[in-house]
C-alpha cells in the first residue's frame, strides 16, 4: 500500500498571504502567526513570502485570484475575519469570501488556505487570533505547506 501525506517543510516555496484590514485587531494577529509558522516550521525564506493587503473579507477572492493567475506563488494563504452583527451582511460577507476563495483554489490548481474566522462575536475571534483555540491563522499557514507538498508528490 502506498500513502501519500504532506510534509510540512517547504524551504523553496513561495507563499503569498493575503489579508483583510478590516477587524485588523484581530487580522494582525492571524498574519503574526502564518508568518511565524511559515518562517518557523515550513522554514520558508523571508524574501519567499509576500504579505497583501485588502480593504475587506469580501475582497479576498479576488485578490487572491489575481495572486494565483500571476503564477509566482506556490500556495496562498487568506484570512480575515466577519463578525456576527445585527444584520445579513454577516452571512453574503462570509459565505461569497468563503466560495469564491474555494474556487479560486480549484481553478488555479493551487493551494488556498482558507483562513478566514467567522465568528459569532468578538470573544470567539479573539480566541481563535492566539488565545485559547490556538491560532487559526498559523494553522491555515501550515494547510497551504503540507498541501504544496502533497501535491507535488501526486504530480
Amino acid at each position: 500500500m502506498q500513502i501519500l501525506e504532506g510534509v510540512l517543510a517547504a524551504p523553496n516555496t513561495k507563499i503569498a498571504v493575503v489579508v483583510a484590514r478590516f477587524n485588523h485587531f484581530i487580522n494582525d494577529s492571524l498574519v503574526d502567526g502564518a508568518i511565524d509558522a511559515l518562517k518557523r516550521i515550513g522554514q520558508v525564506k523571508d524574501e519567499n513570502i509576500t504579505l497583501v493587503k485588502v480593504p475587506g473579507a469580501y475582497e479576498l477572492p479576488l485578490a487572491v485570484r489575481r495572486l494565483a493567475n500571476s503564477k509566482k506563488y506556490d500556495g496562498i494563504v487568506a484570512l480575515g475575519t466577519v463578525i456576527r452583527g445585527g444584520t445579513a451582511h454577516f452571512e453574503y460577507v462570509a459565505g461569497e469570501a468563503s466560495s469564491g476563495i474555494g474556487q479560486v483554489s480549484l481553478d488555479a490548481d493551487i493551494p488556498v488556505a482558507f483562513g478566514v474566522l467567522t465568528t459569532e462575536n468578538i470573544d470567539q475571534a479573539i480566541e481563535r487570533a492566539g488565545t485559547k483555540a490556538g491560532n487559526k491563522g498559523a494553522e491555515a499557514a501550515l494547510v497551504v505547506l503540507e498541501m504544496i507538498n502533497l501535491l507535488n508528490q501526486i504530480s
